[in-house]
């Protein structure tokens, strides 16, 4: 969303619509330290170049593929090092590759366990409900209710299961 021939200095509305981070977020960015104390008019308002808009646009970009403030604060500081070694930025990638791994596991194994006490749950009238219970940590997840439509459909797969 470049405007040509406009190279800045603009505010802080401008630099938002061009680099797609709201104003608030740049302000935060900014007093975080990831975006540079920017130049003010008279009358104190923000003035942002198109460098600002470009290190804004990197942090969005950044902040897309999950990475952290800490991650964007190092990444910044090598892609604003020209003489910076690819092997650390290589290692902060793969290193939040690896995070993002183990957290896609924790969630497949939470689907797994709320889709199993969806199983274990009745659903209908009654307010006995093992997914509050699990919750509740009344009964721990073997607390499917004897009889229980969750329990018989278990019973049916292990019985076929073992066919």
């Amino acid at each position: 969303m470049m405007c040509s021939g406009f190279d800045g200095p603009f505010n802080i509305g401008t630099a938002s619509a061009r680099s797609g981070v709201n104003a608030k977020m740049i302000r935060h960015y900014e007093s975080l330290g990831l975006l540079p104390k920017v130049g003010r008019t008279d009358s104190g308002y923000r003035q942002y170049t198109d460098k600002d808009v470009h290190t804004l646009r990197f942090i969005r970009r950044a902040r897309s593929l999950g990475f952290g403030m800490a991650e964007i604060a190092e990444l910044l500081k090598l892609w604003q090092n020209k003489r910076r070694a690819s092997a650390a930025v290589k290692r902060i990638a793969l290193a939040h590759a690896d995070d993002l791994s183990r957290r896609i596991e924790e969630m497949q194994s939470m689907k797994r366990t709320l889709e199993r006490l969806a199983d274990c749950c009745q659903g209908d009238q009654r307010p006995d409900c093992p997914i509050i219970d699990e919750l509740a940590e009344l009964s721990g997840f073997a607390g499917c209710h004897p009889g229980s439509k969750g329990q018989r459909l278990q019973t049916a797969r292990a019985l076929s299961m073992s066919n």
